[in-house]
């Protein structure tokens, strides 16, 4: 099953349960896309990393959005744990990782 694109009306959902856990390209840091507007580019996935994985610095052209599901999460500013929500601006250079593994929610708006 693949993330829902943009509806125009009415509720569309999906189990998440049941998608496979996708590799990024970074070791370690595995998608499960839940939205994406195909026209925007907007979307929305959750994200797995594995107990110590790590990706170095990188930056993305959308406005990040990250709330910590489960586990922990670093970056070079912070660590997180459940419940924390970090935002980083269009371009803004992050590292990523997490000692002990972590799910979080990812949101990616323009």
């Amino acid at each position: 099953m693949t993330a829902i694109d943009r509806q125009h009306s009415g509720s569309h959902r999906i189990d998440t349960t049941l998608n496979d856990w996708q590799e990024t390209g970074s070791p370690g840091f595995w998608m499960k896309p839940i939205f994406k507007d195909s026209q925007t580019g907007v979307s929305t996935a959750l994200m797995k990393i594995d107990p110590g994985a790590y990706t170095p610095d990188h930056a993305h052209d959308q406005l990040e959005e990250i709330y910590v599901l489960d586990g922990d999460f670093y970056d070079a500013e912070h660590s997180y744990g459940p419940g924390h929500y970090c935002q980083r601006a269009i371009g803004a250079m992050h590292e990523a990782g997490s000692k002990g593994g972590c799910t979080m929610l990812l949101m990616y708006r323009r």
